[in-house]
């Protein structure tokens, strides 16, 4: 039997009132799965207060750029350029930019809040709120140009401080690092950015 308060989207867009996205589905054993988009990323703090009140742990943080959708074929001469493709809450999809999961689990029920950050954006920390951030934000900043504001201890986790941030925006694409018999030229590409001998 699901655990997962029934009113939960009302507390959740009461938390944003920028606005929210939901949709829960519920699996045979009444488990819910449920994912709420947040339409602004300044929403996250209050967002993860009201969870942390109904008891919810934050089980983990991904962190990921989304491709930038294909291009829209050229306008006719005289026609305005078509709109950038935006993701709720008007951030561009231009492959720069960030898709934030955090997810939390409620006794037993998940629920992933997304929050879409643009290139050279911020996202506040949660790890005031919740220990379980600590790592995964330390990670997202190593790994990316993404700044995660008031963080309590924005210390490097596994990359030597060294190298230069945002390996995966500069050095690794996402496809070569989950092929791990490309782990050697991960490597070379890193010792020949930093210059070292390999």
């Amino acid at each position: 039997m699901s655990i997962m308060p029934n009113d939960i989207e009302a507390r959740l867009l009461e938390a944003a009132p920028a606005g929210i996205q939901y949709r829960a589905t519920t699996d045979d054993k009444s488990v819910v799965t449920a994912w709420c988009t947040l339409s602004s990323a300044d929403n996250l703090l209050p967002v993860g207060r009201r969870l942390k009140d109904m008891g919810a742990r934050l089980s983990t943080i991904t962190v990921f750029q989304p491709k930038a959708p294909p291009a829209p074929p050229k306008p006719k001469e005289g026609d305005p350029p078509p709109p950038p493709v935006t993701f709720f809450g008007g951030i561009v999809s231009d492959g720069k930019g960030y898709e934030i999961h955090y997810h939390f689990d409620i006794d037993g029920d998940t629920l992933t809040v997304t929050a879409h950050v643009g290139t050279g954006g911020s996202i506040d920390s949660l790890t005031p709120l919740y220990r379980a951030a600590d790592w995964p934000e330390r990670e997202a900043m190593e790994l990316y140009s993404l700044v995660v504001r008031n963080h309590p201890n924005p210390q490097r986790l596994f990359i030597d401080s060294g190298i230069e941030g945002a390996v995966f925006e500069r050095l690794i694409p996402y496809s070569t690092l989950v092929n791990s018999a490309a782990s050697k030229s991960i490597w070379e590409k890193i010792m020949a950015q930093t210059g070292a001998p390999s």
